[in-house]
């Protein structure tokens, strides 16, 4: 058997957990790779609306196992009430979900330094979550960091030998004022819940499972372009997001990835700071965010409006090896006249077709025009159903891509969600 990955092409926010949701009866393990709770993915189905930050979207399905991978961060706290959310549905996850060893957790004072750091930038701040993420990654790759494997293992001492390290440098580096004392309380509290799962060496589980014919989906957190070494960097999350971090955050081969599901909304997001050469500052953008609902699932923030790009998008396939597409949120678009798809990028008065090192604002689109297609797509059961110029717009993106579009979104809800019967 082989592990399918599903990710983000975009800025994130692509609604990789409805899809997750829909596909998870086709599998037995669901898996989270990287990222921590400055992911949000929310799910709606039986008149439920519920957003996830840690657990893998396939939680809602009682016969599935769904595993915290190592390359995932925990924050015991905001971990603490998932559960607690989800146990109110009546669910009980103690046989259903399993926890890496090897995840490193986010403590308190890690939050505190994702602060600290943030202020000291200034105006030339990321748009960081402040969830820690960034210096539980840090802590990480400098060998410092504190896993889920420690909780039996010297743990206090551990635990007061990195908070020692981070008051250090709140009070030398950055000069900060903090009181951690509330959160840490709580932070306690959480690693008593999180204790309570079956914590496994994930690599070893899910390779054994991979033996047994066992199938897996791979859930990515964030989108392609905001992972560390290819997205808009600095502007980026502090993981690989791409499908190479599910080899690297769940411990299976590259030859065991099979295939890579790449989500991207019909047009364009993003959250914080950072480059956005589609971004609308119009009546245009101000619709997409409206009718789309765009505000983030975790921060609450506005989120930032544009056509879809597809010099972006056909980088983010290249890197991923995209092997189908999903697109999401057709409906949002229901009421234009006229869409946009961004071909080509304007960069110092040369035209060109792919991302470039230099991400900047000064980049200008090039845009193709579509007539829009005027109906109410969230009525819309069958893709026999489609409109001439909703196919048109499909159509378009399939021939400039090269990877079929076989899942087409057109509402929130798990039953909103049309597969298309390709040759």
């Amino acid at each position: 058997m082989k592990v399918d990955v599903l990710l983000g092409l975009q800025w994130g926010d692509e609604g990789k957990g409805k899809v997750v949701d829909v596909l998870t009866p086709k599998y037995d393990f669901i898996t989270r790779f990287q990222g921590g709770p400055n992911a949000g993915h929310t799910l709606e189905f039986n008149k439920i609306k519920h957003v996830l930050h840690t657990i893998p979207s396939g939680i809602f399905r009682d016969d599935k196992i769904n595993v915290i991978g190592n390359g995932v961060v925990i924050d015991p706290v905001i971990f603490k009430k998932e559960i607690e959310g989800i146990k109110k549905l009546g669910i009980n996850l103690t046989k259903t979900l399993f926890i890496s060893k090897k995840a490193h957790l986010i403590l308190p004072s890690h939050r505190i330094l994702d602060a600290a750091s943030e202020a000291a930038k200034g105006k030339s701040k990321i748009g960081s979550t402040l969830k820690g993420i960034g210096p539980t990654y840090m802590d990480k790759t400098g060998r410092n960091g504190l896993r889920v494997g420690d909780i039996n293992l010297n743990f206090k001492e551990k635990y007061n030998a990195l908070v020692e390290k981070h008051r250090l440098m709140l009070d030398k580096l950055y000069e900060f004022d903090y009181d951690i004392s509330e959160y840490e309380a709580e932070w306690f509290e959480g690693i008593k819940v999180l204790s309570e799962f079956q914590l496994i060496d994930s690599e070893q589980f899910l390779n054994d499972a991979l033996k047994d014919g066992k199938s897996i989906l791979a859930e990515g957190a964030q989108g392609t372009l905001l992972d560390v070494d290819f997205g808009s960097y600095p502007f980026v999350t502090s993981s690989n997001t791409v499908c190479a971090g599910a080899c690297t955050g769940l411990g299976v081969a590259p030859n065991r990835i099979g295939r890579v599901i790449g989500i991207f909304k019909a047009y364009c997001t993003r959250v914080g700071m950072g480059p956005f050469p589609t971004e609308l500052f119009d009546e245009d953008g101000e619709m997409l965010r409206t009718k789309g609902n765009e505000f983030g699932s975790t921060t609450g923030r506005a989120r930032r409006c544009g056509w879809l790009d597809m010099v972006a998008l056909k980088y983010s396939i290249m890197i991923n090896g995209v092997t189908e597409l999903t697109m999401m949120k057709s409906d949002v678009m229901d009421d234009f006249d006229t869409i946009k798809i961004c071909t080509s990028y304007l960069v110092n008065g040369e035209e060109v077709e792919h991302v470039p090192y230099e991400m900047t604002d000064e980049i200008k689109p090039v845009y193709t025009e579509f007539n829009g297609w005027k109906t109410d797509m969230t009525s819309v059961t069958h893709e026999n159903e489609f409109s001439e110029e909703f196919n048109a717009y499909i159509n378009f993106i399939e021939e400039e891509t090269g990877v079929p579009v076989k899942i087409v979104s057109v509402g929130p809800n798990r039953a909103q969600t049309i597969e298309r019967m390709l040759d």
